[in-house]
């Protein structure tokens, strides 16, 4: 059945990713736990290929609107791709148990949720006293950092589904001073697309994703990012900018906080069964109550 609930939550992310060129996943992924109980590492893998499908459509848009920069989506892409294939490939062979895997995608998520809402609270900030720095910089500099900011987004992309929108545009805004933001925010979701896709491909293969969960969101997000990137040039997004910082540090800090309460009592009760250590050079003897010890 067609719940309409998953509709309209893709559709209000769809919107604001198109405006904006943030809250794919920094909104869908926390959404997906939170509010509907997805297990942290399908809701990443599904969210992943929901972001490859509803950011296609919306770089299709940027892209007749002649929005792209697409230099520095080629940059981005070279750093992305390998290091999401061997961040991918860590975690095949790592194999993590189904409560190990929740903790680290729940964290690095927390991270990530954090990061992002730093850099659109702080992206003015940044910009207006960095950019005249960064506008030294000659062109070969430009594209090793552009790699290398590829190279980050790719390992916190894959593991949290978090990143490739507010924190890489605010690196193109360094990187790249004299773009407009309609063209940053086009060339932004430009080198998401590849990137979680192969992310959601490698998800898809650890057998973390629920088809018929995104089938229903990309019913709602599709019509959405095409609507917020039309809108994208017409519409100011500062006001969606800090109100989207202050859901995202709630929703890290709600995440934080049940992780806190979930990881508590595992390690106390690892603590209490954990076996008495034995003096430095020597070694612990039961004895039996009432007994004379050995000679």
């Amino acid at each position: 059945m067609i719940d309409p609930v998953f509709v309209a939550s893709g559709f209000s992310v769809g919107l604001l990713v198109g405006m904006t060129g943030v809250g794919g996943g920094s909104l869908m992924t926390p959404l997906l736990i939170l509010l509907f109980g997805v297990h942290p590492s399908t809701a990443v893998g599904t969210d992943l290929l929901y972001a490859s499908a509803t950011k296609a459509g919306g770089a299709a848009v940027h892209g007749w609107e002649r929005t792209i920069h697409w230099p520095a989506v080629a940059r981005l892409a070279c750093g992305s791709i390998p290091a999401s294939v061997l961040t991918l490939l860590l975690l095949w062979h790592l194999d993590l148990p189904a409560d190990a895997a929740r903790s680290l995608v729940n964290s690095v998520l927390c991270f990530a949720l954090m990061l992002t809402a730093l850099s659109l609270i702080f992206r003015k900030f940044v910009t207006e006293n960095l950019r005249a720095r960064m506008q030294s910089l000659d062109g070969a500099a430009v594209a090793r950092a552009t790699v290398l900011v590829g190279i980050a987004l790719g390992v916190l992309v894959s593991i949290s589904s978090v990143g490739a929108g507010a924190v890489g545009a605010t690196a193109l805004l360094l990187l790249y001073p004299e773009l407009p933001m309609s063209r940053i925010v086009g060339t932004d979701i430009a080198h998401a697309v590849p990137l979680t896709l192969i992310a959601g491909i490698g998800h898809w293969a650890l057998g973390s994703i629920d088809w018929p969960l995104m089938g229903v969101l990309l019913m709602g997000s599709l019509p959405g990012i095409a609507l917020g990137s039309y809108c994208a040039v017409r519409v100011p997004e500062t006001a969606l900018r800090l109100m989207l910082a202050a859901i995202l540090v709630v929703v890290a800090g709600r995440l934080g906080a049940e992780e806190w309460r979930t990881a508590t009592p595992n390690v106390a009760a690892a603590t209490a069964g954990a076996p008495a250590r034995a003096p430095r050079g020597g070694v612990v003897v039961p004895v039996a109550i009432g007994a004379r010890p050995a000679h």
